[in-house]
């Protein structure tokens, strides 16, 4: 009984964390829009493009958050509860010629973090210690988003792996205990 339970709960978890993902990813977006509108039309210094570019960051650690969490949730369900769904969503992976979904909306993303330098544009006479400022700035953000997606392809094996071990070890607790 208390294992349904526990199964019934992840699930849940499960689709309440896809959906906050994608409201925090919308959310997070629109705030960055005004941001940066608002870093245009009042003609802030360059150093102000860093508000906008912090709150896309924010916006992408929460996604990547949710994502990581739903991902762990649906490997333990996979180890510790045989769940047919996770065990055949994570085997059938992305056939050839069907549609690619980025669950980290990285693409957005860093097509936003771009759109951030667009008061740039707008301002002359930068110096070149304020180009370089927002140039580390924007250049770490794309790093982050670049390594987060290569850690989310290896998440499934490495969670699987974790988990396996941890069943085992706990396997081998009981067994020893008796």
């Amino acid at each position: 009984m208390r294992n349904e339970e526990e199964y019934r709960a992840l699930r849940a978890t499960i689709r309440e964390r896809g959906s906050m993902r994608i409201a925090t990813f919308v959310v997070g977006i629109l705030v960055w829009s005004v941001s940066v509108i608002g870093t245009l039309f009042l003609q802030t210094p360059p150093a102000a493009l860093l508000v906008p570019l912090l709150a896309l960051a924010a916006t992408f650690e929460g996604v990547l958050a949710l994502h990581v969490g739903v991902e762990r949730i649906g490997r333990y369900l996979v180890v510790f509860h045989d769940d047919g769904w996770e065990r055949a969503a994570g085997a059938f992976g992305r056939p050839a010629g069907s549609i690619a979904v980025d669950p980290l909306f990285t693409t957005v993303f860093l097509l936003a973090a771009l759109l951030t330098l667009t008061p740039l544009v707008a301002v002359a006479g930068l110096r070149p210690e304020e180009l370089a400022g927002l140039g580390i700035a924007e250049g770490a953000f794309f790093a982050r988003v670049a390594a987060a997606k290569i850690a989310c392809r290896r998440q499934r094996g490495v969670d699987t792996e974790r988990f396996n071990y941890l069943k085992a070890s706990d396997r081998d607790t009981t067994t020893t205990r008796l």
